[in-house]
């Protein structure tokens, strides 16, 4: 295996998501806050590692895939499956960061899958895939429609987005890491992920309480246990992924927009935010 890695990028902290992609991450929740160390993706394809310089892009267009495509960046990473389109581990490193929710590689999400059958999963490639910095976009296609991820490389904030482009409703399966969560928040009334670990605010091992929660636009929850959702997300519509505080300020959600929503939809650390959590305990559990 071919294992070459292009130019690696020192870590430089980076507030804006790519603009020619028009990013807007979490399904119209707030984008990623800036890190206190900054992000840094590199993502390896059919054995080849890419890693632009800073401040460079990365493109690649019409790739056929061989097995799976893992994206590393310094606080989060998964790997995705052409095989299924699905995302798999995604990951909180616990690099240092004063944003950080963890201290140590965390599996926040096992999956996060669609449901699709043969038909609309044959011919998959990746038609397109640009890195730049601490952000991430992914575009795969198929005979029957396309899936897009949309990534930032934040300790927390609307960091992870999935769209699914076929001619019906898709659903998608989110499955939680091992030893997290779904629960009720007590303070808002919402449903949060996370671990149930208290904040520690001073030391060496400082970090913020991990919550998260599934941000849903064009799209309907069928299915909530204490590990698992799933949604029907309609043509047009995306489900994200957002974290820290963002997960538990006190939004009324996003519209049902399907275009021209981001400065709509975009709250960007505007609302108040409740207190953390005191003892979660699983739905269900």
């Amino acid at each position: 295996m071919n294992r070459h890695t292009i130019s690696r990028r020192t870590a430089i902290a980076v507030t804006a998501v790519l603009a020619a992609s028009g990013m807007l991450l979490g399904g119209g929740a707030a984008q990623a806050k800036t890190t206190s160390a900054g992000g840094d993706y590199a993502v390896t394809v059919n054995g080849t590692t890419y890693n632009p310089a800073a401040g460079k892009d990365l493109k690649l267009q019409n790739v056929a895939v061989s097995g799976t495509i893992t994206v590393s960046g310094r606080n989060n990473g998964f790997t995705i499956d052409p095989a299924t389109l699905g995302v798999y581990d995604y990951t909180l490193t616990g690099a240092a960061d004063t944003q950080r929710m963890v201290t140590k590689p965390t599996v926040v999400f096992a999956s996060k899958v669609p449901t699709l059958t043969a038909a609309q999963r044959a011919g998959v490639q990746l038609s397109k895939l640009e890195v730049r910095d601490d952000t991430l976009v992914a575009i795969f296609t198929t005979s029957a429609g396309k899936l897009k991820i949309q990534a930032k490389d934040g300790a927390q904030g609307g960091i992870f987005q999935m769209e699914p482009e076929f001619a019906g409703p898709v659903e998608l399966t989110h499955t939680l890491g091992a030893g997290l969560f779904y629960f009720v928040n007590q303070f808002t009334g919402k449903i949060n992920f996370g671990d149930g670990t208290d904040a520690v605010t001073s030391g060496a091992g400082a970090h913020q309480m991990l919550l998260g929660k599934d941000s849903p636009q064009v799209a309907v929850k069928t299915l909530q246990t204490g590990t698992v959702t799933k949604w029907i997300v309609q043509p047009g519509g995306r489900l994200g992924g957002v974290l820290g505080e963002d997960a538990i300020e006190l939004s009324a959600g996003a519209t049902n927009c399907t275009s021209q929503c981001q400065a709509q939809n975009r709250i960007n650390g505007s609302l108040p935010v409740p207190p953390n959590p005191t003892t979660p305990t699983p739905i269900g559990g």
